[in-house]
């Protein structure tokens, strides 16, 4: 049994209980405001663990309170435990602060009085008409918890002098009078339906009881309805009107928790008028998962669980034997602090852990116990552990064996984490028990890493061993992926992807370009780790040209990425679709239906492209079927998922990263050749036979039956010696 908030008379007696179940013998000390309270003969500690203090003080003068927040603490061999927070308060009761004010109404009105006054436990308001108190029982006499009168359907006799009376353990006091005048009938005419008075916005904790006032008049008299702003149902259970429109919520809960509207209505239209307020319903925390008691062997990690719900959602915090326990060394908290881990646990480990949960409706706690096994004869922890860099991604870690009990290692493990991590991140590594150091690698490059062993034996590990920091070194960077985009005739954008860690070591970008037939480059451009483009503009449009992009950081240059490109034709590459490749099979001559079916299509796709080029006066194009070898772009994946604007001429895709080795050159000679055609090519004549060099006059005189099932590709202004127009498809 815990203790529970309480609210005490000043000068009298008051127990708080504490019943502590556990292996004996369990001693019970008691915290107030997290200091320990001594005994003395003004707190005694009773037999059962119960706090008993004599006389309740309030804090006058030099004497101190005994108000506060008190915690019983429980202690036997195997750990401390400490209860929830219990809050102690003493009985007071203020002044009123608002005192019921004079009232004159008409027969058949509405008339309201109300008073206001603090106190400790909350008072009980009840009124009184000249001195005698008021009948309950009469229906037109509405009572409201919060200390509000109303009075419905007024009568002659009901006027006189109204006193509101407040009581509580504390004290009892009575408000000035007010008095109420009733005046004769009403003059009968129409008035429009008014709320004098609509709902206050509550704020209330679950189980209580929520009164949301709503008063209106009008003639004829208005009816009073209630709802929910967000349109959901009030319900039935726990809901009740009192008077004529005042809404009682009993034994609220969190789902209470909404605007409620108070609309009165004029009988028969619809003519209302309406009024709002906001109530808020608070739970204190509770627990859907409590922590366990576990039992871990030295050297392994511990975890403890721990949910816990509430409105506003509750803090969590841990306890190792009553005092708070924060993050750092081998502890780490997790999920908003739900989730306790130890690492590598030892003797010390072993203790009572609690899982408070806290918030502004209260607080609750639940506790677990931690063993740790520890077996006899282990061997010590490893000695003189030490870790050397040997490359970017390697590092040699040596050891010596233990001191101790060494007769039975059957092996050791290595512990790897990045020096940044948390410990759940850590992989580890086995070792033979004959060898005394091991290469660890596949790590990153310039990063900082930790490293422990532990020696292993049948009957368990070894305590860890003390961790070494070591660092790979540093390398420069592998060449970026590179992607060109043609926007016009005289300019390009340049596409990669960024490396925000290239900041992290003093790196960025640099880009380089000039005209092919040049020999120096425009550039260095220096660009920042984190840009992923760059536009240049203002080129020759009758150029190709080259684009060099590397990265670097504080190790150097890295390996560039090239790319040739061609601003010849721009205009007319983006406004048509990306051209289909006709290429010839030279590995079988065999042809089906399906590859009929297939050359039908093509032919048919060239014949429209002929007649768009003659409709719209482009430049001629020349249908070049050609091996795959000889393309000058190379297909990028499926023909959907091309850009006809992108131009890679050496054949490396947008996003194609490491599939280089750092030393190869990423240039297709072929390309360049294509691009430069030998001197004398150009005008020589074709030693080809003359029916193969012959090419139908339109796409209509190809063979349908014998085109080749590679797609069909479109080349600008430009035939090279080893194609001609249209071979391939006679």
């Amino acid at each position: 049994m815990e203790p529970s908030d309480d609210v005490a008379v000043p000068g009298q007696p008051m127990v708080l209980d504490c019943r502590v179940e556990g292996t004996p013998p369990v001693q019970i000390t008691w915290r107030k405001n997290g200091v320990e309270l001594p005994e003395s003969t003004h707190s005694t500690l009773l037999a059962n663990g119960s706090l008993m203090i004599r006389h309740f003080r309030l804090q006058r003068g030099g004497s101190p309170s005994d108000e506060g927040d008190y915690e019983c603490v429980a202690q036997n061999r195997f750990g401390l435990v400490v209860s929830r927070k219990a809050r102690i308060q003493a009985a007071t009761m203020s002044d009123f602060h608002v005192h019921p004010q004079a009232a004159v109404g008409e027969e058949g009105g509405v008339a309201r009085f109300q008073c206001q006054i603090h106190g400790l436990p909350k008072p009980l308001i009840t009124w009184e008409k000249n001195r005698v108190p008021i009948d309950t029982d009469n229906e037109r006499y509405t009572l409201l918890p919060k200390g509000v009168l109303q009075i419905t359907g007024l009568r002659a006799e009901d006027s006189g002098i109204f006193h509101c009376v407040a009581s509580n353990i504390a004290s009892i006091r009575i408000s000035h009078g007010a008095r109420l005048t009733v005046s004769g009938s009403g003059s009968g005419a129409y008035k429009e339906p008014a709320i004098l008075v609509g709902p206050e916005n509550l704020t209330l904790t679950v189980h209580q009881t929520a009164v949301l006032e709503c008063v209106a008049t009008g003639n004829p008299r208005p009816i009073v309805s209630w709802s929910r702003l967000d349109g959901r149902p009030i319900g039935v259970e726990g809901i009740q009107v009192l008077g004529t429109g005042n809404l009682i919520i009993s034994d609220v809960t969190v789902q209470h928790s909404g605007v409620y509207v108070c609309a009165a209505n004029r009988p028969g239209t619809r003519v209302r008028r309406t009024a709002q307020g906001r109530l808020v319903v608070q739970a204190p925390a509770e627990f859907v998962q409590h922590p366990q008691s576990i039992s871990r062997p030295a050297g392994t990690t511990a975890m403890f669980t721990c949910q816990a719900q509430g409105e506003p959602p509750p803090h969590v915090t841990w306890l190792k034997n009553g005092q708070v326990l924060g993050p750092g060394g081998h502890v780490r908290l997790k999920n908003n602090n739900s989730t306790l881990t130890i690492s590598g646990i030892g003797p010390e480990d072993e203790a009572i852990y609690q899982c408070v949960a806290e918030n502004s409706a209260g607080s609750s706690q639940a506790s677990a116990r931690l063993t740790v096994l520890w077996a006899e004869g282990l061997p010590g922890p490893p000695r003189n552990v030490r870790a050397v860099s040997v490359s970017s991604t390697e590092v040699r870690v040596s050891w010596s064996e233990p001191l101790a009990n060494t007769r039975e290692i059957i092996g050791y493990v290595l512990h790897i984490r990045k020096a940044a991590d948390p410990p759940e991140l850590e992989y580890q590594e086995a070792v033979s028990k004959s060898t005394f150091q091991h290469l660890v690698s596949d790590l990153e490059p310039s990063t900082a890493y930790s490293f422990y062993i532990k020696a292993y034996t049948p009957r368990g590990a070894s305590s860890a061993s003390v961790p070494t920091l070591a660092s790979t070194l540093g390398e420069a960077p592998a060449p970026p992926p590179l992607s060109v985009r043609v926007l016009g005739s005289s300019s390009l954008q340049l596409l990669w992807e960024p490396w925000p860690r290239l900041a992290q070591h003093e790196g960025g970008f640099k880009l380089f370009y000039r005209p092919a037939s040049k020999t120096a480059f425009t550039g260095p451009i220096l660009l920042p780790g984190t840009v992923s483009s760059y536009n240049l503009s203002q080129l020759d449009p009758t150029a190709v040209y080259e684009v060099k992009l590397l990265a670097y950081n504080q190790h150097g240059d890295g390996n560039a990425t090239v790319r040739f490109v061609s601003l010849r034709g721009a205009s007319e590459r983006t406004a048509l679709s990306p051209p289909c490749d006709c290429r010839k099979d030279e590995t079988t001559n065999q042809t089906s239906t399906t590859g009929i079916v297939i050359g039908i299509h093509i032919g048919v796709t060239c014949i429209i492209f002929c007649v768009l080029f003659l409709l719209f006066g482009q430049r001629g194009r020349v249908l070049l079927c050609k091996d795959v070898e000889n393309q000058l772009s190379p297909p990028q994946g499926p023909r959907s998922q091309r850009d006809p604007g992108i131009l890679a001429l050496n054949g490396v895709r947008w996003g194609e990263r490491g599939q280089l080795g750092r030393n190869e050159k990423r240039v297709d000679m072929k390309e360049l050749e294509q691009l430069f055609p030998p001197a004398g090519a150009a005008g020589q004549p074709d030693p080809r036979p003359t029916q193969d060099a012959a090419a139908p006059a339109s796409c209509e005189e190809t063979q349908l039956s014998k085109l080749p099932l590679q797609g069909c590709g479109l080349m600008e202004g430009r035939t090279t010696e080893a194609t001609a127009p249209c071979s391939g498809l006679a």
